[in-house]
């Protein structure tokens, strides 16, 4: 008599089970995410009522030899593209050495440079989720799919924000690290674009670059950072006293982003911002003692996922389609979990997200207001699926350096 055999059997049952439901989950928010994403391409009022026209309008400016912070400038250009209904301009926040990633856009139409531009950034998002399954030693389960349409990864893609680069950056330098030092530092450049994103993060970097001794990490990000800022200056003489100009006078402070520093300087105290940097500089002293316990066997995979997760929920200021960067540390837990419950909860969490976006057409700013709940939420389910993980992360690391052994020769 086989005793061994049916639980094996049921579990093997139950796992294709979930892999099932998670496709549908995933299936059921495509046609929706594949019609907002189409809207990007076709003529139409859509095409520049989005956060797009914004980067459109300082690439027409910079085009122009104009003032890419001239607020009055910005307003008609973005008003003309569609971007209607406001008495003030948007500004692309972005540092100014993300001036040359939107410079091309000013010589092209909105049409054809909404086309560019979406098309990009989906290449980002497909080109990141693949180097992690591959990564993560290309598990045949369908989990991967989670990446693909993970709701912020959507609606960072359909309004056409920038965070989609920074998640490209991310998986590349953890992709490189090891192998390739220097290009690993170069591809941080397009997380520099969002750095109060990262603050946890890059202290632990720092930390892990003077004891790893990889200093042509740190070398090829200041060599990526310094080249673009050239090149800014090159475009724009004056696009640093600009910027600062512009910070100063663009009444950042007074902005209601949905995200828990916000909210906690909100409740404290609305006018003292440095409340909202707090969180952040408290997580930064995590890091640096959460790396230095861990330092003899550190891995960016395994525990700079976390990191990742904590610098997001932390952030001085952050939207829902920054999560996009989380992608790396949500398949990991994705793939470790022992639950099929963990999983998916991530699954329906994801397709949530996709139905406050839905709801936007309803009420406008709907995917921001009914979003607050996202941060805490990546950082919960991210301890619980990681709190039990099996032999699937060893594997997982196994692969991981097998892949960049291979890459190497």
């Amino acid at each position: 008599m086989n005793t061994t055999g049916e639980p094996r059997k049921r579990h093997k049952v139950l796992r294709v089970i979930t892999d099932l439901i998670v496709v549908v989950v995933c299936g059921v928010t495509f046609p929706f995410a594949a019609l907002g994403f189409l809207l990007t391409m076709v003529p139409g009022r859509f095409v520049g009522a989005r956060d797009f026209a914004v980067f459109w309008a300082t690439g027409q400016q910079l085009a122009h030899h104009a003032n890419p912070y001239d607020g009055e400038a910005l307003l008609r250009i973005e008003s003309a593209a569609g971007l209607g209904g406001r008495h003030v301009a948007m500004y692309m926040r972005n540092p100014p050495w993300g001036l040359p990633l939107v410079y091309p856009l000013g010589w092209l139409g909105l049409w054809a440079a909404s086309i560019v531009w979406s098309l990009l950034l989906l290449a980002c998002l497909a080109a990141s989720v693949h180097m992690l399954w591959v990564m993560y030693g290309r598990p045949r389960n369908q989990r991967h799919w989670l990446g693909y349409s993970f709701g912020p990864a959507i609606v960072c893609m359909i309004i056409g924000q920038t965070s989609l680069f920074a998640l490209l950056g991310l998986v590349l330098f953890l992709r490189f690290h090891r192998t390739r030092p220097f290009l690993a530092g170069v591809f941080l450049w397009p997380c520099a674009l969002k750095p109060h994103l990262f603050l946890p993060f890059a202290l632990a970097l720092i930390a892990w670059v003077v004891v790893s001794r990889s200093y042509k990490v740190l070398i090829g990000a200041g060599a990526a950072i310094a080249a673009s800022i050239a090149i800014a200056l090159l475009i724009d003489q004056q696009a640093l006293i600009q910027y600062a100009h512009m910070i100063r006078t663009s009444g950042i402070e007074s902005d209601f982003i949905p995200c828990v520093s916000v909210i906690l300087r909100k409740w404290i105290s609305a006018k003292t911002v440095w409340i909202q940097y707090v969180p952040s500089g408290l997580a930064c002293i995590w890091a640096g003692a959460y790396y230095w316990k861990r330092r003899s066997n550190w891995d960016w995979m395994r525990d700079g996922s976390l990191l990742m997760v904590v610098s997001l929920l932390t952030a001085p200021y952050s939207w829902i389609y920054d999560a996009c960067i989380l992608i790396p540390a949500l398949l990991y837990g994705a793939y470790v979990t022992r639950s099929r419950n963990v999983l998916l909860t991530l699954a329906f969490l994801s397709a949530l997200v996709e139905v406050a976006l839905a709801l936007d057409v309803l009420r406008p700013a709907a995917v921001f207001l009914w979003t607050l709940w996202t941060a805490p939420a990546w950082f919960v389910w991210y301890l619980v699926a990681t709190r039990n993980k099996g032999r699937q992360a060893d594997q997982i690391r196994g692969a991981s350096e097998i892949a960049e052994a291979a890459y190497r020769q």
